[in-house]
């Protein structure tokens, strides 16, 4: 199976019951069905049940012979984590999911939610950019986060360093929403532990990934895609000419939102992207107002309307000042060379735990100082 064309721009009927949730989900994190593949399924078959039930020979007719659905039990211990993280599933076609986010062709099936659901009715502004943002750079996200909230714009942002901790932090108090890579109870990046613990209480976290899952670097961009869909506008702060604010900003295009960019110095590598998407045709935001000029008439409100093994609830991350996480990094980048060395040996080596190292490779992946090969292999790249 591939992730085809959708066959169907009509949203699938949402689930009136536990067992449809349950059929939902344990469709969604079978093996092979992303969510353009769960959209034609549903649409073929109509409901889930009928959907996992034609999955086996779905599989066999595209060459994958002993295919197993999502075993109940973890779909089970997706639910238990979920409660204990105090978080609820927003599913597509629900009267508390987002109606810009159900716009796009690849919308979110599903959606864990820990926080304030009805800010999801306000409309929302998409705040993004460097997580090596320069100090000019957090006040401008700092400034555009705190006016345009209190216009009554919710700010959306992804919970990085940088641009992205700046803005959540202004609008805390108006209304936030931290679109995350990894499950919607794993805290990443760790020193945002206790800024993620605010947003829960007054704003909202959102994550479309299982409970407990650890992001990766390929789960950021599908995250972008729903940080820009759930917004009216996308704002970048500072980019470099090769970042995931740009692939947010494209995103953005794509699904015929307002894409607005903060000039910055030419010789700042920082403002490269922001630089590049004025030249495109964005418009140019100097403060709160230009957003909201480009925006035009708006209403306050929006209109109601994978693996085989159970996921197991991540334990608390570790908070590590910016001092431990350096020097975390040069220890791994000391270890690592050309030639590729398995990630459970370089965790050996390193004598600490998983779940702290991991969140430091995420790190250095998308900085572009390593790079993951396959068979659970990590090199360098000089």
């Amino acid at each position: 199976m591939t992730e085809e064309t959708l066959s169907s721009t009509h949203p699938p009927l949402p689930p009136t019951t536990e067992e449809d949730r349950f059929a939902w989900l344990r469709l969604l994190r079978s093996r092979r069905v992303g969510v353009t593949t769960f959209h034609r399924l549903m649409a073929e078959h109509g409901t889930a049940q009928n959907a996992l039930a034609a999955l086996p020979e779905v599989a066999r007719a595209a060459g994958l012979d002993a295919y197993e659905i999502c075993p109940p039990g973890v779909i089970d211990a997706e639910l238990k984590a979920a409660r204990a993280a105090k978080a609820r599933l927003l599913c597509l076609g629900d009267a508390d999911y987002p109606l810009d986010l159900a716009d796009i062709d690849d919308a979110p099936p599903m959606l864990w939610a820990i926080g304030d659901p009805a800010l999801l009715k306000k409309p929302m502004i998409g705040l993004v950019g460097a997580r090596n943002a320069s100090s000019l750079g957090t006040r401008m996200s700092r400034g555009l986060a705190h006016d345009l909230g209190a216009k009554g714009f919710a700010i959306v942002s992804g919970l990085a360093r940088g641009v992205d901790t700046a803005a959540h932090l202004a609008a805390l108090k108006s209304g936030t929403i931290a679109v995350m890579a990894g499950g919607v109870d794993v805290i990443y990046p760790a020193e945002n532990v206790n800024l993620a613990t605010d947003i829960a209480k007054s704003g909202l976290r959102l994550s479309e990934q299982p409970m407990g899952l650890q992001p990766m670097a390929r789960h950021f961009p599908r995250r972008n895609r729903i940080i820009s869909g759930l917004s009216r506008a996308v704002v970048v702060v500072e980019a470099a000419a090769k970042s995931g604010s740009l692939i947010t900003a494209r995103d953005a295009l794509d699904q015929g939102r307002e894409v607005l960019a903060v000039p910055g110095h030419p010789f700042d590598a920082r403002a490269a992207g922001c630089n590049m998407l004025i030249r495109d045709g964005a418009r140019l935001v100097r403060h709160a107002d230009d957003v909201i000029e480009a925006l035009g008439p708006i209403a306050s409100t929006q209109q109601p309307a994978q693996g085989e093994l159970p996921i197991i609830p991540a334990q608390p991350p570790e908070q590590r000042s910016l001092r431990e996480t350096a020097a975390l990094h040069q220890k791994i980048l000391a270890r690592l060379g050309p030639s590729p060395m398995a990630e459970d040996q370089l965790i050996r080596d390193l004598a600490a735990p998983a779940r702290t190292v991991g969140p430091v490779l995420v790190d250095l992946e998308l900085d572009g100082k390593i790079e993951r090969q396959p068979g659970g292999l990590l090199a360098r790249i000089s």
